[in-house]
């Protein structure tokens, strides 16, 4: 699978990507409102990979790669994956997610990744809502996905805080 737009282009994830998903993953700042702390290992981010390559075997889709077609770099991730296990009281559902390195924050590219990955969810895989999330206090990211037409439908708990719930119905979705 790979999208493509103005800007960026949207891959598969790849072992070679490690090092560049690791300095992600390490960053505190990027994980300040994930729940989980910055990883200390790049065989932590190896193993991360290994789990996603895993989702697109078992469901045909997981988070992509995100390269800035200007410096050919590895910028974040963003994309659509099968959420299987249990959130919200949600289960079995596709849901939107982006991390970002910092010194691309800023630039819309969120904005532009998640939106190939909706029209990807919304004309090819035919679904007719998905769902995101976000920590309450991530200004930024509840942004993007108000931009984008995300309702915020409810609240929950996780350990690190409270978090919106956010739906889009495809009649609602916007190219």
């Amino acid at each position: 699978m790979k999208l493509e737009t103005e800007r960026l282009i949207l891959r598969k994830l790849e072992k070679s990507d490690a090092e560049r998903m690791f300095l992600l993953d390490s960053n505190p700042d990027v994980m300040k409102y994930i729940g989980i702390s910055p990883l200390l290992k790049l065989e932590e981010s190896e193993k991360v990979i290994q789990m996603i390559q895993q989702q697109y075997q078992d469901n045909g889709l997981g988070r992509l790669a995100v390269i800035e077609k200007e410096t050919g770099l590895l910028i974040g991730w963003s994309g659509l994956k099968l959420y299987t296990a249990k959130i919200n009281d949600y289960q079995n559902f596709y849901e939107l997610g982006y991390r970002f390195l910092p010194e691309s924050w800023g630039k819309g590219y969120a904005f532009e990744s998640a939106k190939a990955s909706l029209n990807f969810g919304f004309n090819d895989l035919n679904a007719e809502i998905i769902y995101a999330y976000a920590h309450a206090e991530n200004g930024a990211s509840n942004k993007v996905l108000n931009r984008l037409g995300f309702e915020k439908t409810g609240e929950f708990t996780e350990p690190d805080g409270i978090c919106f719930w956010y739906e889009l119905k495809k009649e609602n979705f916007k190219l």
